[in-house]
């Protein structure tokens, strides 16, 4: 065998024998609730497991002893003043011209929702068909976790005294927006500055075949007030003549779709680019849509998710059933969120969206938007050395060629990571498969494709560590 063969076989069984190891280390952050940013996202939820998540993923890193320094550091939120999330910092830097690889991943977790629709208690990993169960076991401490095991296995394989420079970046609020991350970027660029960043905190075509993500729909979040009533009224004596405000509501928001459900906004804008095949069954599979109920939107299917933009009401404050009454009411809030396509910034889509709903606001209803928050879509220069090295490692650890996918989620700090490392390639990559249900009940992570993630990432190391 040649001795980059030999490298690797020697990359790969270590990758493997750290598998297990990884595992446990994953259980015990899984037991840690922390969710996100109390002040910001999510309110009644306590700060000090966000901390205490940051202290056991910094004990974790210690251990590897092959870092500079591993610091837990903070960033001030500009536009409110607050201290971000803790997020775990480490440096190592290059020697002999390797190139320096930053690792990216977080370790805060979404709220669970309603804990009656889980099987298994959220915050107890649990074990069960090939699964491991709970809050943060896919999304993300497990993107934490292949890159620890990655790192531990070019350790046993080629000793501590690698070249390959290496940072660690594990952030503490991307499911709460990220608040700080922009300003965190800028207060550390120097500790952080790479050559490759390798963002884990995404997904795979299925659970055997592994993907690059190339492409991310930017977000536009707000809330829109819609205002008819200087006060409620008896829907009796004045209904029939008073426009109350759900009326309004239901009226403008259903003009932000068309008869097939797609988006009917002038000036959003669509991505022209080719989609692999993806039946309608596996949409049905994948995402929990029960037979009789049909998919929206025109063509094909994956082109809908990753190249076109959508608009989803996410919240709606208005009277609930319970404490209904016959009032006329004066005011309802909604939530909005829109996907937006490749190649479109989000400001200019929020102008289309703003400008639609302002022109269509029925009965003179005042509308006020607010807590307006942007996320600009990605594409990936796929044309770099680091790109080809990634597929040749996916490859090679699952056994499966790889696939370039777009997705319909949204990862908006890449485009801070691009404006303050433009050079840097950037790889989005991912320990999820279709049925992970990230941020849903039971999320899980899939045993057999975080294995293969682990040894992928570890022979990518390895490549990179061997590279002129």
């Amino acid at each position: 065998m040649t001795s980059d063969t030999t490298r690797s076989s020697a990359v790969r069984e270590a990758a493997l024998t750290q598998v297990p190891a990884a595992l446990a280390d994953l259980g015990s952050l899984v037991r840690i609730p922390s969710i996100a940013f109390p002040s910001i996202a999510f309110p009644g939820f306590d700060r000090a497991e966000v901390q205490r998540s940051a202290e056991a993923v910094k004990a974790i890193v210690d251990d590897l002893g092959i870092f500079e320094r591993v610091e837990i550091r903070t960033a001030v939120i500009p536009e409110t003043g607050e201290e971000g999330m803790p997020a775990v910092l480490a440096t190592r830097p290059a020697r002999n011209g390797r190139p320096t690889i930053l690792l990216y991943a977080h370790h805060d977790v979404q709220p669970v929702g309603d804990e009656s629709l889980w099987e298994s208690p959220p915050f107890e990993p649990t074990l069960r068909n090939g699964r491991i169960y709970g809050r943060g076991a896919a999304d993300d401490k497990a993107g934490i976790m292949a890159h620890i095991g990655a790192l531990r296995a070019l350790v046993e394989s080629v000793g501590p005294d690698f070249d390959l420079g290496v940072n660690l970046f594990f952030e503490g609020e991307e499911e709460a927006g990220s608040a700080s991350f922009a300003q965190f970027l800028s207060d550390n660029a120097d500790a952080l500055r790479a050559d490759v960043i390798v963002v884990a905190d995404s997904g795979n075509w299925d659970s055997e075949t592994p993907a690059l993500t190339v492409s991310l729909r930017g977000n536009v979040r707000f809330t829109l007030d819609i205002e008819t009533l200087e006060h409620a009224s008896h829907s009796g004596m004045f209904g029939g003549a008073v426009p109350d405000a759900m009326l309004a509501a239901v009226t403008l928001l259903a003009t932000l779709w068309d008869g097939d459900g797609a988006v009917a906004v002038d000036g959003l804008e669509s991505r022209d680019a080719e989609t692999p095949p993806y039946s309608e069954e596996t949409l049905r599979s994948e995402a929990g849509l029960p037979e009789g109920v049909s998919p929206i939107g025109r063509d094909e299917i994956l082109s809908r998710i990753w190249n076109k933009p959508s608009i989803t009401i996410t919240g709606i404050d208005a009277p609930s059933v319970r404490n209904a009454s016959n009032t006329l009411s004066p005011k309802v809030s909604v939530v909005l969120s829109t996907r937006v396509a490749p190649g479109q910034a989000a400001a200019d889509a929020f102008a289309a969206i703003e400008a639609h709903l302002r022109s269509r606001a029925p009965f003179g209803a005042r509308l006020t938007f607010r807590d307006v928050d942007f996320g600009n879509p990605f594409l990936v220069d796929t044309s770099g050395p680091a790109v080809e090295a990634a597929r040749a490692a996916l490859e090679s650890g699952y056994g499966r060629t790889p696939i370039d996918i777009g997705v319909g989620g949204s990862i908006p700090f890449i485009a801070d990571l691009v404006r303050e490392f433009p050079g840097a390639e950037i790889l989005v990559t991912g320990v999820e498969d279709p049925h992970a249900r990230a941020h849903s009940p039971n999320e899980s992570l899939h045993v057999e494709t975080f294995r293969n993630a682990l040894v992928s990432e570890a022979l990518l190391l390895a490549a990179l560590d061997a590279s002129d």
